[in-house]
């Protein structure tokens, strides 16, 4: 699969929600009633990090849920890639762009959005075939203001931004033409995950869907 081929279905599936959920899971034994509420509250894109032992369970568990798609975040090697197809992922999403895990990921057949935040970076990673990017971590790095200027000389690459993005801030970058939806943590709480208190998070994933974009 070719980098130009992982980006039309990362597109893809980032234009089916303005949000995609980045979600730390501890307890993979949630995570099917944790997707479902997502699902249900209109979110049908899931990323779930590579950030605790639960995560590859998590990412098993939710690839079962109806119409959901559950990709891996935090992936940063061939391995991390590999065991995240194992597991059910449908996608892969990455910090940043390496040779390695373009050849991992183009051999296992897992769409990948890389993480960029340079001009060099976004420039490199469109050399290699990508037209879909993470922007990370947005906040840290100008947020809005910073993906609309790089519209200009950069205007066939869209975005999503992660890190940082709230509840307050989402409509400044889903109004910008190259961003096609963000990716947010807001929506799932450990406290809401801990009590099982899925009305919320499927609350939460209502509002975030009906998000307006430019």
């Amino acid at each position: 699969m070719t980098p130009q081929m992982q980006s039309q279905q990362t597109r893809t599936l980032c234009q089916l929600a303005p949000v995609i959920p980045v979600i730390v899971i501890r307890d993979a034994a949630r995570a099917a009633d944790l997707a479902r509420a997502l699902v249900t509250g209109g979110l049908p894109v899931l990323e779930v990090t590579l950030r605790s032992d639960a995560a590859l369970d998590a990412i098993r568990a939710m690839s079962g849920v109806p119409g959901g798609h559950v990709g891996a975040g935090t992936v940063l090697t061939p391995d991390d890639a590999k065991r995240a197809k194992d597991a059910g992922a449908s996608f892969a999403v990455s910090p940043g762009l390496t040779d390695r895990l373009i050849d991992a990921c183009a051999d296992l057949e897992l769409p990948l959005l890389p993480g960029v935040v340079t001009a060099s970076e976004i420039m490199g990673a469109a050399d290699a075939g990508f037209d879909m990017l993470k922007f990370f971590p947005a906040e840290a790095v100008g947020g809005a203001p910073a993906l609309k200027s790089l519209a200009g000389p950069l205007p066939r690459i869209s975005f999503c931004p992660t890190g940082g993005v709230t509840p307050q801030n989402a409509g400044s970058y889903l109004s910008l033409p190259n961003v096609v939806c963000v990716g947010g943590s807001w929506i799932v709480t450990d406290a809401d995950v801990a009590a099982g208190n899925w009305q919320a998070i499927e609350d939460r994933a209502r509002v975030a869907a009906a998000l307006p974009r430019g």
